[in-house]
């Protein structure tokens, strides 16, 4: 509905230059610290380190889920459906609500950084035709998105702590949930969001080394398996994942 309100051009041009400002600009963005600007480095810890902790912190659960789901897939099947479709998918959606954001903002004379941020995106969905239909779809889609993460991380940690690791039991993923539910309610209401940041850069900070160790793991692991010939084009990830499972002993020959 943004994209196509009349601004679709502009929201075209945000897409390519933002896409080629983040290609061009991401290896000096990464390294920069601000060292010698307090105000810069204030808003590089707030951001872009507290997102890098909060990914970091976040991948132990995503990397389970998405491993679990995607048994059975190629590396490269992989790669191009959970890394390269989501990365170009979020960067479109990223450059229609921003762009259409910034134009917004422009064009009301700045009436839209005047309001909480929890109100921003409903005040700009309301200028738009069937803008009331838009944020119920908005709300919905923040009620799934918080429903899904919540959902694949308390299945994981129920996988972690289930012997075997591959169902958990309903009652393990319910307790998971009242106590990640509770862990947030305690953050929230001692430190509120800062109390989640803080948290969140704390965990986040040793589990880095980890990942560290994983990437050489998948490396060394990569080196050592052998060649195979690729699978025949009637072959599904269903078909590969059940003669890998027999590979391993999960599951009787043919």
């Amino acid at each position: 509905m943004l994209f196509a309100s009349g601004t679709t051009n502009a929201l075209i041009g945000v897409f390519t230059t933002t896409l080629g400002g983040y290609l061009t600009d991401l290896p000096t963005m990464s390294l920069q610290a601000g060292p010698f600007d307090a105000d810069r480095s204030t808003w590089i810890n707030g951001w872009t380190i507290f997102y890098w902790a909060w990914w970091i912190s976040w991948s132990p659960f995503v990397a389970s889920f998405i491993a679990r789901v995607s048994r059975g897939r190629t590396i490269r099947e992989f790669v191009v459906g959970v890394l390269a479709v989501p990365t170009l998918v979020s960067g479109l959606w990223f450059a229609v609500f921003g762009g259409a954001g910034v134009l917004a903002e422009r064009d009301s004379g700045g009436s839209l950084s005047g309001l909480g941020t929890e109100s921003q995106l409903f005040a700009l969905l309301a200028g738009l035709p069937g803008g009331a239909v838009a944020a119920v779809g908005a709300v919905i889609l923040i009620v799934t998105f918080f429903i899904t993460s919540a959902d694949s991380a308390t299945f994981v940690l129920g996988a972690f702590t289930t012997e075997g690791g591959r169902d958990p039991h309903r009652s393990v993923t319910i307790a998971w949930g009242l106590v990640i539910s509770a862990s947030a309610a305690v953050l929230l209401v001692g430190g509120g969001l800062e109390g989640l940041q803080t948290a969140s850069i704390v965990a986040a900070f040793p589990f880095a080394f980890v990942l560290l160790a994983a990437l050489a793991s998948l490396v060394k692991a990569l080196r050592r398996e052998p060649a195979v010939a690729p699978p025949a084009s009637g072959d599904s990830a269903a078909d590969r994942a059940g003669e890998s499972d027999r590979r391993e002993g999960v599951l009787p020959g043919r």
